[in-house]
This record gives structure tokens, C-alpha cells and sequence, in this order.
């Protein structure tokens, strides 16, 4: 059809259809149209074009093809899948296209879109040598090529298609090597001497080819029958040099890529040929933990394939081996940030193979997993990235959901690799640049519209998950811990575990194997993932005191938590979460009644900000959140309890694992019952006026007392408080209104008392108000003016003692703020203590010492009323509180060594009585806890039980062994102690304070 053109009103159509360069485009159509048949539908035509990944590049290629080849005119013209093949090629390769123009005999190979057959390549080069046999092996090469990128370019679904076309490229490279190797035979004198294998490496072994990539390989010689051993490596060597030369060098018919043998043993500076007894004797003596990852790989492409069996049977045997090597995952760990560090900066931000988030991510994380477990599980053991991925994830060694984000970004990143090397058959692992460029690699898998804008964002998306995920499993603490044991403890054979439990100490050996047949035995994802983490968790709990009860527990929240999607994920998957859980579990029975009643808080181990105790505000907002959703009372505080048990968790948790201090945790678990107390007020009050049906008026203040106020409790402290109230702001007062406030008080206290003490998932918290006025005896709510009159008249010396640790923990701030007011002058007296207080102090504390101390009870050993204990530190320092703390405001505070380090600035005591004081009160309230979490319930001596006394020391970070010598640092720390209350408190009037009380506090 001679002198058709495009009509101007087609430029916009140009414009719709995909075309960026409409005015060009048309030309070339045109241009196109004059040399296919008369009838070609332009409009059909156009449609085609514009459904490639470049319609302007595309329609350059087909004038180019249709102007060349009348055959391939005819062949185009016609609509339909053929057509649509070509197009597809044209519009995404460039390099395709210049070898369909030089040989359009292939043309018909791409329409017809059948499989490529690596046969063909060995075919063609039958008999040839020379030039003649190298340019007929790139010819066939690029025919078989071009097959597998017509399949690829075409496919429905581009991501799902790479394996296929990976595969399909692995095995053409492997006939092309076998193909030179043919070449080579008829080339080189002698060649008959010697067998030779190629053994492929890296993508061509793993069958995971790029279009454009250097084929890695190991060449193996071996003499032929009879032939000399020196002579037969030598033409092997010679051999195999033909083999690399002859895929390399480019001829009139281009290039293939590079054969590169560097993975061989010593890489360059080696032999190029090895006989198979050096290799074995260099992968057992020599080699480096990486040669290992490679050969992971290692797959035969050429040659003698006997030969190369025999090399597998010696070196795969070793592959599986080195995961057990020392340091071996860290050894991988470290070469992969080698590998990041060696990408130039400016190629960083745009690399899809080796940057962060890239292929390597990947690979290195599937490798690491597989050479890790792979030695006591053979389904592992594939050299393809994605099988080996999905066999990780039916083995329970990857979650789900992240195999499958893993196998989408590695399948985008290969996809976009492969779009990027296609267009110029030019090796290149980088994102492009230009608008062109990118917009061509979005279309090509599949993005319309700003296609350029889409695929970054698509490819930075999956870069950024990729990165995640190969943080989260590539460092997994847990992949050290399964490297250090043998493949026998690796698949927990009954044999094995038995021997093996013995060892660790487990008590009971035939007991705690039965709670691991019951945790492993089955074909569920459940089972297969502890399988994968018994053997390891196992030596955690042995690390513990209690294995034994270690993995009884474990057993027990495995049960309540196995069906969860997250539970054993997150101890597979999260940080140390399984090395902490075992320990704790092994650890604290304290800790494990918490877990078994709230087993789903378990999940604040694989938390990253798990183990941060929650802030007061926080704590009372959470729990009047959860309060605020309940409508009865038993539902109310049951939900408050909730947060409550969570919260205490994770003050454990973070005690035994989390690295708190002493301090932080008697700060945490104060804050804790403060806001309990606090919202529990709330709740009680809310319920009351409900009952009522009108708001109260009275104003309600709880007010701690005790280590509570001091803000000093232990895990099964008491909680101390006083009640005091006031009717609100104009509120009746006096007469019945009078006494209504009195019940109304009376009511919310009572209701608060009964929540309290209700069922819970957390142990109940006493509230005791014995350190009410008047006792027992006295009314449980008084009102301020009560109190105010109480202390007027009544008051006794002990009270005021009391009142040293007075806080309001929960209610109205101004009623706090006037309470406050009212008992500072009592707890602080302007004239200090006189001798008659003195003496009564003494005499009451004597009396305590010979009266409160339990039948039976060790004064030595007892760690609050024994002697150096915490009521000896604490009585000290609340003598120079009553004292001196008119005169010195540091002494102003509830809080023991906040007062005893004030005293020691105003050197009301010395620094060396100061320090021994400190360390008794800190260690005998460390041991008060340690025992709890220990036995779960309270300690109140250093246990007999040499068992109960090594659990405690484990807790206290003491090495094994050292359970016994806890009884004797405790009674030699308690003497010191004695000795400087009997000193302080018992002899001589305590010193004067001195100016040296205002100075800044030392260090």
C-alpha cells in the first residue's frame, strides 16, 4: 500500500495508545504500512504497538524488520499472537531486535512462541571447531533466547513467570558451555586424554540465570583409561581454558558472557584444574566458611557426568557440615556486610543485586537458614533461592507471610533485573535513571499510566521489606544457638534427647522427654516449628535453676498459645524472645503463675519496647480506658485487674531478662498499685453513684503508707493506706448531710475493698489500713477535720514516725494538698525529737525486736525484722527524719535511701555507716523479691534448701554453684549493718546538722 500515511488527527490516538513520541511514531507506522500487505488494519496495528513495554521503540523495529525481510512484512502483518510475540520483543530489547533484523529467520522461532530447546545449541555445532564453531554456538544461543524471552515478555503474569525464565536461561547456559566444550574437543590435540565436568555455580547452578551474567563454574579433570595422570590434567586445563575462551571472546556474531571459574578452590591464584583428591583435601583442610555457601549451589552443566558425581559425593557431605563450624553464622553475617560495604556510594541507592534490601538480602538470609538447619533436615537442601525459601516455610523455619514477602521482592527484583539486561543484553544490576528508561520497565510489567512513578515506587516499597525482613532473620539470635549443636541434637531422636537432657541436668530426664514428644510429635506447623526450637530452647533452660520446671511450663503456654498465629513465630522470628522466655521460664515460678494466668503476655518478649515500663499517666489511662468500657461492677474491676496483671508481667519480665535496676523496679511496681489504687478509686466511686443515682459530694484521697508510700514496694508488698475525705465545696455539712458524707466515704472505700478483692489474672493486693487512727479499732474513712483533731489530741510518737512515709497515692489533688499541710508539721517537727521521744523510740523499737520477730525465725537471717535487716536501716534514718528535718529539706521525703543519702550530705551519719546502711536495705530488700520470683510466694530468710538458695543466686546473676554462699554475704552484710545501728541508733544522741546539708548533692 504505497503512499499511506497518518492522518494528523491520529496523533492523539498515537498519544492514548502509549506512544510518548506521537509525531515520530506516526511516521514510522506509516512508513511501516507501505512495506506490509494492503489490507494490514493500521488501527489493530497501532492497539498492538501500544501494549508493549516501548511502542515507540517497537515501532522503530518493525519498520526496520518490515523494510529488511519480505517474509517478515507478510508474517507481520497478520493480527494475532504471532504478531503480538514480535511486537512484544521489539518493544523491550533492543539487542533482540538487532539480531531479528541480522537473522530474520528467527522471526518465525519468536512468532510461533514455542519452548526453547538447549539441545539445539549442542546440535549446532556438531563437528565445528574454530570460528565457525563459536559463531554457530552464539547463533543457536541467541535463537533459543530469544524463545525464553518471547515466554517471558508475554506472560499473563510477569512475577510468576521469573523462576520459569531463570530456569530456562541456567539450562541454555549449560548447553552453551557444553556446546564449547565440543568445540574445544576438536580444537585441542590430546583432548581424549582427560575427562572433564563443569560443575555450575552461583544463578547457573541454582538454575536462577539472568539474561546477562557471568556464568560461575568449577572445572574438574580427571584422566581417561589409561592415560597418563600429568599429561591428562594438562590437556584438561588446556581444555578447559577453550571452553572459557571460546564463550567469552566476541566474534562477527557478538558475544556471550563471561565464564568465570574464581570459586574454585583458592580462586585465581589456584589450578584451573584440581584432581578430585586435591579438592577433597582443600574443602576438608582449607577452605573458608563462604566456599561452603557457594557450593550450596553447585549443580553439573557439562561434561563428564560420572565425573562430576563423584566431586558431589565428596563435597556436599562437607556443605552440610560447615553450618557447625565456629563462628560459622557470624563468619556469613559478616561477609554479607562486606559485600554492602564494597558497593560504590553512588550506586548504593539504586542497586537491585547487592545494596540494602536487594537480592543478596535475600539470598544471604535463605542461605544462612538452610546451611543452618539444613543438617538435620535434607528438604532444605535446594540450590534454587525460592524452593529453598518455600521448604523453609512448610519447615516452620520462616513464618508464612514472610516467605511470601520474600518470594514477591525476589521475584519484582529478578523481574525488573531481567527488563533492565534484556533491552541492551548489557549486564547491569542498577535501576535506570531516565524517564524513558523507567517508564519502558514499568510497562513492561504490566504498570499503566505514570508507569515511570509507579515501578520506583513499587521496587522502594519492596527494597524497604526486604530489608526488614533480612534484619529480622539473617541476625535471628537463634540461628547461633542451632549452629553450636550436632545434627544428632538437632532432630531430637529419643536416644539423643535423653542422653542430651541428662547432661544439661535435667532432673528427670524420662519426664521431660515425654513434654517434648508431646510438643513435637505430629505433622503440624506447630510441631515443626518447636521441633526447630526445643533443641536450642533446651540449653536455655538448662541455664536456669529449674530446667525441669522450665520446660513443664513451657509446655503448659505452648498449649494455651500453640494455635496462635503469633506465639511461636514470634519465638522463632523475635530478637532473644525464646532465649528469654526459656530463662524466665527456668527461672521464676512467680513469673510463670503470672504467664499461665495471662499466657498471652508472652508476647511482650518479642516486643522491641516490651520490656519499658509504662509511665504512671499511662498506666492510669489504660486502666480507666479498659474501666470506662464495663457496665458491671465485677466486669470493671476485672478489667482494670487486666491491665494491671499485664503491667506486672512485664516488671518481671524485665527483672529477670530485661536488665532493670533494683530501683527502677521498686519505682515500676509503686507506680503500678498507684494507678491500680488510683482507678480502682475511681471505679468504686463511679459504681456508688450509680447505686445512688447522683454524684457524691464528698472528696476521697487514698493515702499510702509504708513501702508504698516510700515508694519501696517488692512483688508481695502490702499495700498500707489511709482514708480521708471532706465534703465537696458547697456541699451540706453538719447534722445528717454531715454523716451522709461519712456513708458515702464509707460506701466507696467498701466498694473499693470488695473489687480488690475479687478473682483475678493478677495476684490480689491487700490493702491494710492498720496504721489508721486509733488502729483496728478506729473508724476506716475519717475526714480531714477528723484527722486534723485526732492528731491534735491524741496523736502518739509512733504516728508521727509513721507519718514519715505518708503519701497520697490516688484522689483529689487539693484535698491531697491540705492533708499534706496537715502532717508535715507532725512527721517534721520544728523542735526535733527530745529525749523523752528518743527514749520511747528505743524502748518501742527493743520491744519490737523481742515481740515481732515469727516463732522460730533466724534474727541473723530475717531480712526485715532480723537484725541488720530493713526495719533496723529504716528505723535509723527515720530517727534523724524526726530529728533534723526542720532543719534539713533533703530529710524531707518518704523515700529510705532518698533520707539516709540527705543525712549523708548534711553528715548527720558518715560516709562509710551511710554506704553500709545503703547496701543492707538494698540487699535485703533485693533478696525479698529475688525469693519471690524464685519460689512465688514469700521469702523472708535465706533459704536452707541448697536449691532454693542456687535459685535465687542464678536470679541474683551469680555464677552457677554459688547457692551456698548466699546465707553467709547476707549475715556478714547484716552484722556490719547491726553494728552501726546499735551504734547510731542505740548509743550516743545522733550528730547535729551542718551547713554542708545545702550544698549540691555528691556524687
Amino acid at each position: 500500500m504505497t503512499g499511506r500515511s497518518t492522518p494528523e488527527v491520529a496523533v492523539a490516538d498515537l498519544a492514548r495508545a502509549g506512544f510518548t513520541q506521537a509525531r515520530r511514531a506516526g511516521s514510522l507506522i506509516a512508513a511501516a504500512l507501505d512495506q506490509m500487505d494492503a489490507d494490514t488494519d493500521e488501527g489493530a496495528l497501532i492497539s498492538d504497538l501500544g501494549a508493549v513495554a516501548d511502542p515507540n521503540e517497537a515501532a522503530l523495529g518493525l519498520v526496520r524488520l518490515v523494510e529488511h525481510d519480505a517474509d517478515a512484512a507478510r508474517l507481520l502483518s497478520v493480527p494475532g499472537a504471532g504478531r503480538e510475540r514480535v511486537l512484544a520483543v521489539l518493544g523491550a530489547s533492543s539487542a533482540l531486535t538487532d539480531h531479528l533484523v541480522k537473522h530474520p529467520e528467527h522471526l518465525r522461532d519468536a512468532a510461533d512462541g514455542s519452548a526453547p530447546q538447549p539441545s539445539a545449541i549442542v546440535e549446532a555445532v556438531h563437528g565445528l571447531s574454530g570460528r565457525a564453531g563459536a559463531d554457530a554456538l552464539r547463533v543457536a544461543y541467541r535463537r533459543e533466547l530469544l524463545r525464553v524471552a518471547v515466554t517471558d515478555l508475554t506472560t499473563q503474569d510477569p512475577l510468576e513467570a521469573v523462576p520459569v525464565a531463570a530456569a530456562a536461561l541456567a539450562d541454555l547456559a549449560g548447553a552453551a558451555v557444553e556446546a564449547a566444550l565440543h568445540v574445544a574437543r576438536n580444537d585441542v590435540e590430546d583432548a581424549d586424554r582427560c575427562r572433564l565436568s563443569v560443575i555450575g555455580m552461583g544463578k547457573c547452578g541454582g538454575r536462577e540465570l539472568n539474561y546477562i551474567s557471568d556464568v560461575d563454574v568449577i572445572f574438574l579433570g580427571a584422566p581417561s583409561e589409561g592415560a597418563d595422570e600429568t599429561e591428562a590434567m594438562r590437556a584438561a586445563t588446556t581444555l578447559a581454558s577453550a571452553v572459557m575462551r571460546i564463550c567469552s571472546q566476541a566474534t562477527g556474531e557478538g558475544s556471550l558472557w563471561q565464564v568465570d571459574a574464581a570459586l574454585r578452590p583458592e580462586g585465581k591464584q589456584g589450578p584451573l584444574i584440581r584432581s578430585l583428591a586435591s579438592h577433597r583435601e582443600y574443602y576438608q583442610r582449607w577452605a573458608n566458611t563462604w566456599e561452603f555457601q557457594a557450593l550450596l549451589k553447585a549443580r553439573p552443566i557439562a561434561g563428564d557426568t560420572a565425573l562430576a558425581q563423584e566431586w558431589l559425593d565428596i563435597v556436599q557431605p562437607l556443605v552440610w557440615e560447615a553450618g557447625s563450624r565456629d563462628g560459622f553464622v557470624e563468619g556469613v553475617q559478616a561477609m554479607r556486610r562486606r559485600v554492602e560495604q564494597n558497593v560504590p556510594s553512588a550506586e548504593a541507592d539504586r542497586q537491585l543485586k547487592l545494596g540494602p534490601g536487594g537480592l543478596r538480602d535475600i539470598e544471604f538470609s535463605v542461605q544462612l537458614l538452610q546451611l543452618v538447619h539444613g543438617r538435620a533436615d535434607e528438604t532444605l537442601r535446594s540450590g534454587t533461592t525460592l524452593e529453598a525459601l518455600a521448604a523453609l516455610r512448610d519447615g516452620g523455619y520462616v513464618g508464612r507471610e514472610d516467605a511470601a514477602a520474600l518470594a514477591e521482592s525476589y521475584r519484582l527484583l529478578r523481574a525488573l533485573e531481567h527488563r533492565i539486561q534484556l533491552h541492551r543484553m548489557k549486564r547491569s544490576h542498577l535501576m535506570p535513571t531516565s524517564d524513558a528508561d523507567l517508564r519502558r520497565l514499568g510497562r513492561s510489567l504490566g504498570e499503566r499510566g505514570e508507569a515511570e512513578r509507579a515501578v520506583v515506587q513499587r521496587w522502594r516499597s519492596q527494597q524497604r521489606e526486604v530489608r526488614r525482613l533480612h534484619e529480622r532473620l539473617f541476625y535471628r539470635p537463634l540461628l547461633q544457638a542451632v549452629a553450636k549443636l550436632s545434627p544428632d541434637h538437632l532432630r531430637l531422636s529419643p536416644e539423643a534427647a535423653r542422653t542430651r537432657l541428662a547432661a544439661l541436668g535435667f532432673r528427670d530426664p524420662a519426664g521431660a522427654l515425654r513434654h517434648l514428644e508431646a510438643l513435637t510429635s505430629g505433622v503440624s506447623r506447630r510441631a515443626t516449628i518447636q521441633r526447630t526450637l526445643l533443641p536450642v530452647m533446651l540449653g536455655w533452660f538448662a541455664d536456669g535453676a529449674d530446667p525441669d520446671a522450665g520446660l513443664l511450663a513451657f509446655r503448659r503456654i505452648s498449649d494455651s498459645l500453640g494455635t496462635t498465629h503469633w506465639y511461636l513465630g514470634m519465638l522463632r522470628d523475635e530478637g532473644t524472645a525464646a532465649q528469654r522466655l526459656a530463662r524466665v521460664l527456668s527461672s521464676s515460678r512467680y513469673a510463670v503463675d503470672l504467664l499461665i494466668k495471662s499466657p498471652e503476655t508472652v508476647a511482650l518478649l518479642g516486643d522491641p519496647h516490651g520490656l519499658a515500663p509504662l509511665p504512671l499517666e499511662t498506666l492510669v489511662t489504660r486502666m480507666s480506658a479498659a474501666a470506662q468500657r464495663q457496665q458491671e461492677p465485677a466486669d470493671i474491676f476485672q478489667a482494670i485487674r487486666a491491665v494491671r496483671a499485664r503491667e506486672l508481667v512485664r516488671i518481671v519480665l524485665t527483672d529477670l531478662v530485661g536488665g532493670g535496676e533494683e530501683a527502677e523496679v521498686r519505682a515500676a511496681l509503686t507506680a503500678l498499685t498507684d494507678a491500680y489504687i488510683g482507678a480502682s478509686l475511681e471505679a468504686a466511686r463511679r459504681i456508688v453513684e450509680q447505686r445512688r443515682g447522683a454524684e457524691l459530694g464528698i472528696e476521697l484521697i487514698v493515702i499510702g503508707m509504708g513501702r508504698l508510700g516510700g515508694r519501696e514496694l517488692g512483688y508481695t508488698s502490702d499495700a498500707d493506706v489511709m482514708y480521708c475525705f471532706r465534703p465537696t465545696p458547697g456541699s451540706a455539712t453538719g447534722g445528717d448531710a454531715g454523716a451522709d458524707h461519712g456513708e458515702q466515704a464509707s460506701e466507696v472505700v467498701t466498694e473499693l475493698h470488695k473489687g480488690l478483692a475479687g478473682h483475678g489474672p493478677d495476684p490480689t493486693l491487700e490493702l491494710d489500713a492498720d496504721l489508721r487512727p486509733e488502729g483496728r479499732s478506729g473508724p476506716l474513712v475519717r475526714s480531714l477535720d477528723s484527722f486534723a483533731t485526732y492528731y491534735e489530741r491524741w496523736s502518739a510518737g509512733w504516728e508521727a514516725q509513721a507519718l514519715l512515709r505518708a503519701r497520697v497515692v490516688a484522689g483529689e489533688e487539693s484535698l491531697a494538698a491540705d492533708y499534706t499541710a496537715l502532717i508535715d508539721p507532725l512527721r517534721w517537727p520544728e523542735q526535733g525529737l527530745d529525749q523523752v521521744g528518743l527514749r520511747q523510740m528505743r524502748k518501742l523499737k527493743a520491744r519490737m525486736e523481742a515481740e515481732r520477730l515469727p516463732r522460730g525465725a533466724d534474727p541473723r537471717t530475717h531480712f526485715k525484722l532480723g537484725l541488720g535487716g530493713l526495719t533496723d536501716v529504716e528505723w535509723v534514718v527515720q530517727l534523724m527524719q524526726l530529728q533534723h528535718a526542720a532543719t534539713v529539706p533533703g530529710l524531707r521525703t518518704t523515700g529510705t535511701l532518698a533520707a539516709l543519702r540527705a543525712a549523708w550530705e548534711a553528715d548527720l551519719v558518715n560516709a562509710s555507716d551511710a554506704q553500709v546502711l545503703r547496701e543492707s536495705w538494698q540487699l535485703a530488700s533485693r533478696l525479698r523479691d529475688v525469693g519471690v520470683l524464685w519460689r512465688g510466694r514469700p521469702v523472708d530468710s535465706v533459704p536452707s534448701d541448697l536449691r532454693d538458695a542456687e535459685g535465687m543466686a542464678r536470679i541474683l546473676g551469680r555464677a552457677p554453684g554459688h547457692g551456698a554462699d548466699l546465707a553467709g554475704d547476707w549475715r556478714r552484710q547484716a552484722r556490719r549493718a547491726r553494728h552501726v545501728v546499735e551504734r547510731l541508733f542505740y548509743g550516743q544522741q545522733m550528730p547535729t546538722a551542718t551547713t554542708r546539708s545545702y550544698r549540691p548533692t555528691r556524687s
